[in-house]
């Protein structure tokens, strides 16, 4: 409060002294002070006249103080609503601006209606569907993986997880619900033991691989688990701990061999005689 006064009474202070050299000039010069923002008026007197004493004091520097009693909207900035059905006088009555009688002035019609012909939406054919269940994996073959091995790019002593392939490139980066390994005319170049786990793997694939000594795993993640095993720094970025491996729900439970883990693994998990039994069936 003492700061605020201090600085009102500089202002009248610096005021006093320019209405003091306008009333020593000759002839005097008029003083002009404007209103504000608030109000379009402006007053213009000399030093001699009344309204020094009054709007006078309350002028800095050739404009008016902004006071709280004075604090209102510009003309126009606030627009009533407009009132319908309320009486003849404000033009929305009786009618409410809808007109006589007919279908639009009324309840109205519902979204689509073309006036009683067939409408567009069932004029036009429908074709196919789209499977709310159905699952999209990125595919690889057996000889692009065979090339990244020889390239050095992967270790082919190492567990090799999704999370592998993703970071030397061998998958994009659109992984929606997995990674499926093919065989294809690449199976013959796989020549060494290797284990993996993907998503899904075809017979083939699981032949060649299986021939060599290596072993293949379908492991089974959802959306929140395919990105903790893609991207765990994204949850360490957010501050939240990485979820517990999801179950594969009952329909895909014989499409998979063990739920995925959760970080990324480094090492496998040995098959035992059940589990063979199960992934041969």
């Amino acid at each position: 409060m003492m700061m605020i006064r201090r600085q009102f009474l500089k202002r009248i202070f610096n005021f006093a002294r320019a209405a003091a050299s306008h009333a020593f000039s000759y002839p005097p010069a008029p003083i002009r002070v404007y209103n504000g923002p608030f109000t379009s008026k402006a007053a213009t007197f000399s030093s001699g006249s009344s309204l020094c004493s009054g709007a006078a004091l309350n002028a800095v520097g050739g404009r008016r103080l902004l006071l709280l009693n004075d604090l209102q909207d510009n003309k126009g900035s606030r627009k009533k609503k407009t009132r319908k059905g309320r009486g003849i006088g404000s033009g929305k009555g009786k009618t409410a601006g809808r007109g006589h009688k007919g279908q639009k002035a009324r309840g109205g019609h519902k979204l689509g209606f073309e006036g009683g012909q067939t409408p567009l939406r069932r004029l036009l054919p429908r074709r196919g569907f789209k499977n709310p269940f159905s699952l999209s994996f990125q595919p690889i073959t057996l000889g692009k993986l065979a090339r990244y091995i020889n390239a050095g790019l992967i270790d082919s002593s190492e567990l090799i997880t999704m999370k592998t392939l993703k970071d030397v490139g061998a998958i994009g980066k659109q992984i929606e619900d997995g990674v499926k390994l093919l065989g294809g005319s690449g199976a013959k170049d796989i020549q060494w033991p290797i284990h993996v786990e993907v998503s899904r793997v075809t017979n083939p694939a699981k032949e060649a691989i299986e021939a060599v000594g290596g072993s293949v795993r379908r492991v089974h993640y959802n959306r929140l688990g395919l990105r903790a095993l893609l991207k765990p720094e994204w949850f360490e970025k957010k501050g939240r701990l990485l979820p517990r491996a999801a179950r594969p729900p009952p329909k895909l439970r014989p499409k998979v061999d063990s739920i995925g883990r959760l970080p990324a693994p480094t090492k496998p998990i040995p098959f035992t005689s059940e589990n063979k039994t199960e992934s041969s069936a």
